[in-house]
């Protein structure tokens, strides 16, 4: 695979896997998820190796580096030639479940109304 000279960041976090399609990496950009150095960024910006890039998928925010530029899709161990993950220990564990986070219904008490069901929609897929 050869290295591009430039690439569009909804691209270039597709290509690393960072999301699962390109069309989730720019939805993630048009709501200010991801921020270069510094300032949130259009999905159209380019990307330059060196930049530090924040992305918030929560309840995380991840910090990569830009290694080196593609356009294609990579397989996973390839990923570390292209950028370094550079998120502290303490944000990766807040990806362990929480405890507190269980819906509590009790036994028998049937299905969720559909009132009940965005609420519990709502606890976990808030956009904070």
């Amino acid at each position: 695979m050869e290295q591009a000279e430039k690439v569009r960041i909804d691209k270039w976090l597709w290509a690393m896997r960072i999301f699962k399609t390109r069309s989730l990496a720019t939805e993630a950009c048009k709501k200010g998820r991801i921020i270069i150095n510094g300032q949130e960024s259009k999905p159209s910006r380019e990307v330059k190796p060196g930049e530090i890039i924040l992305v918030r998928k929560l309840p995380v925010v991840y910090t990569l580096k830009v290694l080196a530029l593609t356009h294609n899709r990579l397989s996973a161990p390839r990923v570390k030639e292209f950028m370094e993950d550079l998120t502290s220990p303490e944000e990766l564990e807040k990806l362990t479940i929480n405890e507190n986070i269980f819906f509590k219904r009790d036994r028998g008490a049937g299905r969720p109304t559909k009132k009940e069901r965005r609420l519990i929609d709502n606890i976990f897929s808030s956009d904070t």
